[in-house]
Parts: structure tokens; C-alpha cells; sequence
């Protein structure tokens, strides 16, 4: 099976992540409260179309990216950070979300990050399993950061380099 492709999001792309947003949310693996009711705005002035990447399986949109500055710091405009990845789910298991993690990653190479980071809730293994085959490691975990679902979860916090390695010297 091909890739999805992958494409910057578009402002008429609105109505579609709104409702995969809402189709996608749940309460094992977000923190956040559900997502707003259809006529609710998905993109916000900090966080438009130019902050998503989505992906496309014959010309439907089947999940979303966000890239975002890890905080408003100066000092730390160097790292971008994995705010949020949704994939339908008919689409999960296909590479969709492996594609967009790519992406996002090639994106804020692109932007010149030098680093890319994202928390992950720890019972969320399948999303754990692959930021850490896309090169990801835990550099940090707050337990029992978050009470979701009637328990207590710990926010994980992933990160990786985004300076290409050197090529070894040759003789």
C-alpha cells in the first residue's frame, strides 16, 4: 500500500480536521476536554493551517499533524513541538500516522529547528511504539501527571535531535 500523502493544511480544511477531531477524541489517551461542537473554529490565531500537516488517502484528508513552538521563548525557538497527531480510524495501521510524523519532522528541519519534542500519555502505547521507531526517545516522564479516565497517567515526554548525523570520515 502507498504512502499518504502529505500536504499542508489549507483554510478550507477546517471542517474536516474539526470533525476527525471530534471523531478521534478520547478519554484514554487526551487530556483535553473534548473537542468544541461543529461550529466551533478548529484553527485559532496561534494555531492556523500553517501549524498542520495532513494526509490524504485518495483524496481524503484521514489525519493531521500539529507543529508548534515548544514555548514563546527566545532561547528555545530552536525546538518544535509535536502538538497533537489524529488519524481516523479506518485509516490507523496504514501508515498515515507514520507519514505524518515524517513530515512533521522534515518540516521543522525545514523551519530549522534543531530539535523536535511531543508528550504522550504512557498508556498510549501505540503512539509510544511509533514515535520510538521515527527515532524518538523518552527523555523524561512526570507520573501520575494526569487523571484520565479514572486513573492517574504519567505524561511522557519525547524528544529527538534534528541535526543530521556527520558522514564518517573517509581516509
Amino acid at each position: 500500500m502507498p504512502e499518504p500523502l502529505v500536504r499542508p493544511a489549507r483554510p478550507d480544511d477546517e471542517g474536516v480536521l474539526a470533525r476527525l477531531d471530534r471523531e478521534s477524541w478520547s478519554p484514554l489517551f487526551e487530556v483535553r476536554p473534548a473537542p468544541p461542537a461543529p461550529d466551533d473554529p478548529f484553527f485559532r490565531p496561534a494555531c492556523g493551517p500553517d501549524a498542520h500537516l495532513v494526509a490524504e488517502d485518495d483524496g481524503r484528508v484521514v489525519g493531521y499533524v500539529r507543529l508548534l513552538p515548544a514555548s514563546p521563548l527566545e532561547t528555545n525557538a530552536h525546538v518544535l513541538q509535536i502538538c497533537g497527531l489524529v488519524v481516523a480510524e479506518e485509516a490507523r495501521g496504514k501508515g498515515a500516522g507514520r507519514a505524518l510524523v515524517r513530515a512533521a519532522v522534515e518540516e521543522a528541519r525545514r523551519r530549522g529547528a534543531r530539535r523536535i519534542t511531543l508528550r504522550v500519555l504512557g498508556p498510549n502505547t501505540v503512539a509510544r511504539t511509533l514515535y520510538t521507531s521515527e527515532g524518538f526517545a523518552v527523555e523524561g516522564v512526570l507520573p501520575g501527571e494526569f487523571h484520565v479516565g479514572g486513573r492517574y497517567v504519567d505524561d511522557v515526554l519525547m524528544g529527538r535531535s534534528l541535526l543530521r548525523a556527520a558522514a564518517p570520515a573517509t581516509t
